[in-house]
């Protein structure tokens, strides 16, 4: 049975924008989970949930012109915008396609390591997505994860509104299903598909002024939803992010991100 597309945030223009900036943002955090990885030159890696081009370039030059890089995105649009980030970094060992992180219709055991980013806290079932993921890795094989949890996601001076939208966005995604809690529990996840020698960190990110508005972003991603669903009016929306948007401009205030939990683990061999 074919799993619908259930990505939370969407796939409209401000997601694009938004996971343009997450590349560049991210990028530090991520290239430091691969280190201690140690992935090798000649490594053949699968990245699920690309999206518009995620950290393929950071793993093709790891795994280097005698390796391999290949990134699954549910998206067409966003499998041709992965597939333009990979020629513009002239990267030719990354391959992009477009497929289905529940059910890949890879060959098992196929690949040295596989890597998601920011996949699971935004879709349901996140368990069948990390039992195919690890499926899909040879025995003696890495694992690697970098997912959100929202415990992190502060604003001081404290805002009314920014507590309500936070809110709305918390019942938006627990009526998809969706756990935006997913990070503490990506242990779990993958040692209940088998995977040993885990170990896990976890970074989290004060912005810096014009860096603050992720709350506002992923409001803005699914607005019509929280209105047309009955988490929200429209006039109450309305005033919450003109509040948000004034609050946010004052340099005193103070954002950090959602925690960011780095799991790393094997296939036993």
């Amino acid at each position: 049975m074919t799993q619908p597309d259930t990505y939370l945030l969407g796939r409209a223009e401000g997601e694009e924008a938004r996971l343009k900036r997450q590349i560049a943002n991210l990028a530090p955090d991520s290239d430091a989970q691969f280190e201690k990885i140690g992935i090798k030159p000649g490594e053949r890696v699968i990245d699920l949930g690309c999206g518009r081009g995620g950290v393929l370039h950071l793993l093709g030059k790891r795994v280097g012109p005698q390796g391999s890089v290949l990134g699954i995105e549910r998206s067409p649009h966003f499998v041709e915008l992965a597939r333009r980030f990979v020629n513009d970094h002239a990267l030719a060992q990354i391959e992009v396609r477009e497929g289905n992180a529940y059910d890949t219709e890879l060959p098992r055991q196929s690949f040295d390591g596989a890597h998601m980013r920011l996949v699971l806290v935004n879709v349901p079932e996140p368990e069948r997505i990390v039992r195919e993921m690890v499926s899909l890795v040879r025995p003696g094989g890495w694992v690697a994860s970098f997912e959100a949890d929202f415990m992190g996601l502060v604003c001081d001076p404290a805002l009314p509104a920014w507590d309500r939208l936070l809110d709305v966005y918390k019942a938006h995604a627990a009526g998809q299903k969706i756990d935006l809690f997913i990070g503490r529990r990506t242990h779990r996840l993958f040692r209940g598909a088998g995977v040993k020698d885990i170990r896990v960190d976890a970074v989290l990110h004060v912005y810096p002024p014009g860096r603050r508005p992720i709350l506002r972003d992923f409001i803005n991603n699914v607005r019509d939803k929280l209105i047309t669903q009955g988490f929200v009016t429209q006039r109450e929306l309305e005033s919450d992010m003109a509040s948000l948007e004034h609050h946010l401009a004052d340099p005193n205030v103070m954002v950090t991100s959602n925690t960011f939990f780095r799991l790393i683990g094997r296939v036993p061999a």
